[in-house]
């Protein structure tokens, strides 16, 4: 079985280099190609599931080591692979969720002429993301985490033609940056603390390592994830991320990229364990975050834009839960594999609101889709009934046990994570009714375009709509599933341990809290958007109003701390480069060139000249000796 485990790397990576080096003439079935290979992953990865299933708890980790990789005198890098029930959570989950997206694309992309680039960019980020779970050492993930980053940067940018997407994608490349140095310096800090970067002994020897040097650890992983998964303060880049084509803002929110932040904390464990300033500050951005992204959704009339700020607030659930240690790790992990289900059903659901409404992502000229969409309103419905936590689906489930684990934390910190993702919860029910209000119910709103054309709203083709139906049902059961028997806790638990808290409230009287402000925020919205008539344009609204649609200036505190910062630094040293640098090299050769110059007028040529120099020269000696004597 252990060689299976790098098929899972390697299956994807042959559809990459297949569709993107393989030339035109794969132009008519690059589509079928990069599905096909997505879901022999897919395959191969329940293959292995199952096969773990039939061992032990403590006996299912599997290793397979592939080469040595920089085998230089000491110093050891293998590229090698680690299958444990983490990251066999990670694999069913990015190439199930993966391979129901490239189904969908196949209708989504249909008319576009670089389909089949699209697919292999998708098989690309496919492998790099299953690198980064499979991998057993921090520097081979550090190779999945970048390639990652460049196939995001791809796809964002997919549509480069429209300057939008081309700004778009360089920012999460460069933001993502900010993020990479954090991980790279966590990796040089393991060697010269442990000797080594690969997962066991590093983890294992933890509580050996002083505090101080963890806690650097610490903070620099967070920073990376930060990054990766879209939390404060590196969170500018996924609003703006919606410019690429529908289906990768399925995979980059629901099963990849997003989610790399939550499993390098998770994996990481051992390490914030040991280090509590480390992991309070993880606690602290996951806190501000999940409420900071719920606002800003609270604001968006562009659907795509409204779905990434509940991206960010629910990661900011699964960092928090992660922050609060082993009370929370399995917690954060099944929220992310529920929020897998729903969250890309939601954006493939925006996707074919989109496909039928000649690509107008304004809420505010949609209205009573559900007439026309039946599919689309029911698949997405359920999601976002998931996702708003009502009872009895997945997010109901998962979401309500972070809620739990945060007041379990104890004491006045306790009390307050807890206050904050009930908090959470109450604007996720509004900001996700407002959605479904907008765009499903009340009267028609749209309008032809400027060039006359009116929507025709219509159901998309069965491509799409059999994805969007797998993952309502998994956004449906999901969450049930893994709660029977606790099963989901005792599959994660002897990878990532577990502790139950100390909370001073039951679970009962947690749930019945978070039914209460669900509902007062589901009321709301209607009272808001469900009672009265929807202006095609959005009202001025209150100052909090017009900061959430901006982002909560997000990008205006990037602009005043660092852009403009940025931009006096490099005019003072392009001023220093000028004036001093080239002032000294260029006043150096003008002083030579001067002195050459005058020089130059000695040598003429002349004979009459010299002889006139030398008898000078003669004369002012005779003129010295004799000036000498006389003395």
């Amino acid at each position: 079985m252990e060689n299976l485990i790098g098929l899972l790397v390697a299956v994807p990576l042959l559809g990459a280099a297949l569709l993107l080096c393989g030339g035109r003439r794969l132009d008519g079935k690059g589509h079928y190609i990069g599905t096909v290979l997505a879901g022999a992953s897919f395959v191969i990865g329940a293959v292995l599931f199952a096969d773990m299933l039939g061992r032990g708890e403590h006996d299912r980790a599997l290793h397979s080591k592939v080469f040595s990789w920089i085998p230089v005198g000491g110093f050891r890098a293998d590229v090698a692979f680690q299958l444990d029930q983490l990251s066999m959570t990670f694999v069913l989950l990015i190439t199930g969720v993966g391979t129901l997206i490239h189904i969908y694309s196949i209708g989504y992309m249909e008319h576009d002429e670089r389909r089949r680039r699209f697919f292999g960019y998708l098989n690309l980020f496919l492998a790099a993301m299953l690198l980064l779970v499979l991998a057993d050492n921090y520097l081979l993930l550090y190779v999945g985490w970048e390639g990652v980053g460049l196939a995001s940067y791809l796809l964002i940018g997919f549509w480069q033609h429209k300057p939008s997407a081309a700004t778009a994608a360089k920012k999460a490349f460069i933001v993502n940056r900010v993020g990479d140095v954090g991980l790279s310096i966590a990796i040089m800090l393991m060697f010269t603390t442990f000797g080594t970067f690969t997962f066991a002994p590093v983890l294992t020897n933890a509580d050996h390592a002083s505090e101080g040097k963890l806690t650097a650890i610490g903070l620099m992983l967070l920073l990376a994830a930060c990054g990766k998964s879209a939390q404060v303060p590196l969170q500018s880049w996924l609003g703006d991320a919606m410019e690429g084509p529908t289906p990768v803002s399925a995979l980059i929110h629901a099963a990849t990229m997003v989610t790399a932040g939550v499993y390098l904390i998770t994996r990481s464990g051992a390490i914030f364990n040991a280090a509590p300033d480390a992991q309070a500050a993880v606690v602290a951005v996951g806190a501000v975050t999940l409420l900071f992204g719920a606002i800003v959704g609270c604001a968006k009339d562009d659907i795509k834009k409204a779905l990434a700020g509940s991206t960010m607030s629910q990661i900011g659930y699964m960092i928090l839960a992660a922050g609060l240690g082993p009370i929370g790790y399995v917690f954060a992990i099944m929220h992310l594999v529920t929020h897998g289900f729903f969250k890309a059903g939601l954006f493939l659901g925006a996707g074919s609101v989109m496909h039928a409404m000649n690509d107008e992502v304004d809420m505010r000229k949609y209205g009573g889709l559900r007439k026309y969409m039946p599919v689309t309103f029911i698949t997405f419905g359920l999601g976002y009934l998931a996702i708003i936590g009502f009872p009895g689906l997945s997010g109901f489930w998962s979401k309500d046990k972070i809620i739990e684990a945060a007041f379990a934390k104890g004491g006045t910190e306790g009390w307050i994570l807890g206050g904050a993702a009930l908090l959470g919860a109450a604007i996720t029910a509004y900001y996700m009714t407002r959605v479904m209000l907008l765009t499903f119910f009340g009267e028609k709103r749209w309008v032809p375009d400027e060039e006359g054309h009116e929507p025709h709203p219509h159901e998309s083709p069965s491509s799409m709509t059999i994805p969007m139906i797998v993952l309502a049902v998994g956004s449906v059961f999901a969450g049930g599933l893994f709660s029977v028997n606790d099963a989901f806790l005792k599959w994660l638990e002897p990878v990532t341990g577990h502790s139950h808290g100390d909370s001073p409230l039951s679970a009962a009287a947690v749930t019945a809290g978070t039914m209460v402000v669900l509902a007062i925020g589901v009321a709301l919205a209607w009272a808001q958007y469900g009672r009265r008539p929807v202006p095609r344009t959005a009202p001025r609204g209150s100052l909090l109003t017009r900061a959430a649609r901006r982002d909560l200036l997000q990008d205006d505190f990037n602009h005043v701390a660092l852009v403009k910062p940025g931009q006096y630094l490099t005019r003072g040293l392009v001023y220093v480069d000028h004036k001093l640098v080239d002032g000294v090299v260029n006043g150096t050769a003008a002083s030579v060139g001067g002195l050459s110059g005058r020089l130059r007028k000695l040598q003429n040529g002349y004979a009459r000249t010299y002889a006139v120099s030398m008898f000078g020269g003669t004369a002012v000696l005779i003129a010295a000796t004799l000036l000498m004597r006389a003395v």
